[in-house]
């Protein structure tokens, strides 16, 4: 009996010890947590996103309190949420312009021309690795969802014409959806902005108009309309709105020949894009 008593002794021993031991090394190597940082994580929304930057919310509140971001880095935070970050940070937040994702294109399959069929995995970026995807624009949506997929709040969904369009009144600007994106024609512009060129298309105005019947071909004609107060410019044969200085006269829509140029509602909290 003595022989068995006597191992179980050691064993609970060496135990006892090592318990011990775990015990003092955990009070002595402790790393000492800020205690703003608890109420961090409970004020933040827990997405998750990455859209800071950051791994995730809690990385997101480590580096908040450690002065490395403000609370306006946070995309995914609405203005309360912000506010709310500031008051636990000792700091005053200014009112930021929120972003909304945008998909710079309307060629759908009603009105971009196809070049070929592409029967591969259903995923943009493979399609986009051979020969561009199957429309003959090189530059416009896909329609196979690597967007939608990526984006954990639900605010890409794919048309029946088989384009992408954003739910506005979901997105929360975390710019998932424009890394995810082969073409690069997704972009986060200020929601409060309604006139856009929904159009990627650099080609020149002839192949651009035959390859969709919505590109932008760069007559200018829209840029001319702001040659005092430069809303709208042409670069390799593409318009694109200065966002920092966007138009707000509807007007100018009718200065371009193919729709290019038209209205996007992203301040709309009821649905998706909506065109006037």
């Amino acid at each position: 009996m003595n022989i068995m008593l006597t191992p179980t002794a050691v064993l609970a021993g060496i135990g006892l010890v090592s318990g011990l031991g775990l015990a003092v090394a955990a009070k002595v190597f402790a790393v000492e947590v800020d205690p703003r940082q608890e109420k961090i994580n409970d004020v933040l929304p827990g997405a998750n996103c990455g859209g800071c930057g950051y791994a995730g919310c809690a990385d997101f509140s480590a580096a908040l309190v450690d002065g490395k971001v403000t609370p306006s880095d946070c995309p995914v935070c609405d203005e309360t949420t912000r506010q709310l970050l500031g008051e636990i940070m000792g700091v005053e937040v200014g009112e930021s312009v929120r972003e909304v994702a945008l998909i710079m294109c309307q060629g759908g399959l009603s009105t971009a021309n196809i070049d070929g069929r592409y029967n591969g995995h259903a995923s943009c970026a493979s399609a986009d690795l051979v020969g561009g995807g199957e429309k003959l624009c090189n530059h416009g949506c896909l329609g196979l969802a690597d967007c939608q997929e990526v984006c954990a709040f639900g605010a890409i969904e794919i048309t029946e014409d088989g384009i992408a369009q954003v739910i506005p009144a979901r997105c929360t600007a975390c710019g998932k959806c424009v890394a995810a994106c082969p073409k690069n024609l997704i972009s986060m512009v200020p929601a409060t902005a309604e006139i856009h060129v929904l159009c990627n298309n650099t080609d020149k105005g002839a192949a651009a108009r035959k390859a969709c019947g919505v590109s932008c071909i760069g007559c200018k004609k829209c840029q001319k309309s702001f040659e005092d107060d430069p809303r709208i410019t042409i670069h390799n044969y593409l318009a694109s709105v200065d966002y920092k200085n966007p138009p707000t006269d509807q007007s100018v829509l009718d200065t371009c020949p193919t729709g290019a140029l038209t209205v996007r509602l992203l301040n709309n909290q009821n649905g998706g894009q909506q065109s006037s």
